[in-house]
C-alpha cells in the first residue's frame, strides 16, 4: 500500500458539497436541522509524519510516520491547524483572546482548522441515512477488530466520497463545545476509536472531553472552508 507523504496528505482534502444534516443532543432531548455550505475535508486523519514535519518535535521516534496521531488535546490541535496554515502560507484560523484567554476562530480565514460538529457528521454519512456507511469490519478498526493498537489510515474501506476511517481508528476533535451550561469549556469529539465498542462507532456519537487532556485513541482531521 502507498503510503501518502506529509505534503501529499495535507493537499489531499475532498470537496465536500452542500446539503443539511439532521443533529441531536439526547441529553436536551434535543432535535434540529442544519445547513452545511461546501467546505474541503482531509481525505485521512492527520498522520505522525505530518506532525513530526510541521512541528519539528518528535516526541516517540518509535512510532511510525504513517499512523494516524494521537494523545494531542484541543488546545494543541487548534495550535495545529495554525502550524499547517503558516506551512501552507494560509492566514491562520484560531486566535487567542487576550481578555477572556479563550480560543477564537475566524470564519473569513482560508486556513486549516476543525470541522464543526455538524459538517464532520455530515461527511461522516456521505448522503447515507444508517448509523453506519458501512459494514463495521469493512469501514473500521474497533474493540472487535484492531488487536488493541492504532492503525495506518486507509486500510479499510472509504465512505461514498472517499473519506477514509471517519468511523474507527481515531476520535476526532470537533470545534465545538460539548454542552456549555454542564460541562463548561469541554469540546467534542467524534468517529470512534481502535479501543472502541462496535456500539460507539457510529455517526451520530458524541463525545467529550476537557481541552487541554490528551487521550491514546483521540486525534484530528484538518478542514478548510471554500472560498
Amino acid at each position: 500500500m502507498h503510503t501518502l507523504t506529509d505534503d501529499e496528505t495535507v493537499s489531499c482534502m475532498v470537496p465536500i458539497p452542500a446539503g443539511t444534516v439532521d443533529l441531536r443532543d439526547d441529553r436536551r432531548g434535543a432535535r434540529w436541522q442544519e445547513e452545511i455550505e461546501p467546505f474541503l475535508l482531509a481525505r485521512h486523519p492527520v498522520t505522525v509524519g505530518q506532525h513530526r514535519a510541521v512541528t519539528g518535535t518528535d516526541a516517540d521516534p518509535a512510532v511510525p510516520d504513517a499512523l494516524p496521531l494521537t494523545s494531542i488535546s484541543w488546545l494543541d490541535a487548534v495550535d495545529l491547524c495554525n502550524r499547517f496554515s503558516a506551512r501552507a502560507g494560509l492566514a491562520p484560523v484560531y486566535s487567542h483572546d487576550v481578555r477572556s484567554g479563550e480560543v477564537v476562530r475566524d470564519p473569513d480565514s482560508d486556513g486549516y482548522r476543525l470541522p464543526t460538529e455538524a459538517e464532520w457528521q455530515y461527511a461522516c454519512k456521505a448522503g447515507t441515512t444508517g448509523y453506519r456507511y458501512g459494514e463495521i469490519d469493512d469501514i473500521a478498526w474497533y474493540e472487535g477488530n484492531s488487536g488493541g493498537r492504532v492503525h495506518e489510515s486507509g486500510a479499510k474501506t472509504p465512505n461514498a466520497w472517499g473519506l477514509h476511517d471517519m468511523l474507527g481508528n481515531v476520535w476526532e476533535w470537533c470545534w465545538d463545545l460539548y454542552d456549555e451550561e454542564v460541562y463548561g469549556a469541554y469540546r467534542t469529539f467524534r468517529g470512534g476509536g481502535w479501543a472502541e465498542s462496535e456500539r460507539g462507532c457510529g455517526a451520530t456519537v458524541r463525545r467529550r472531553s476537557h481541552p487541554t487532556f490528551a487521550i491514546d485513541d483521540l486525534g484530528l482531521r484538518l478542514a478548510r472552508g471554500v472560498r
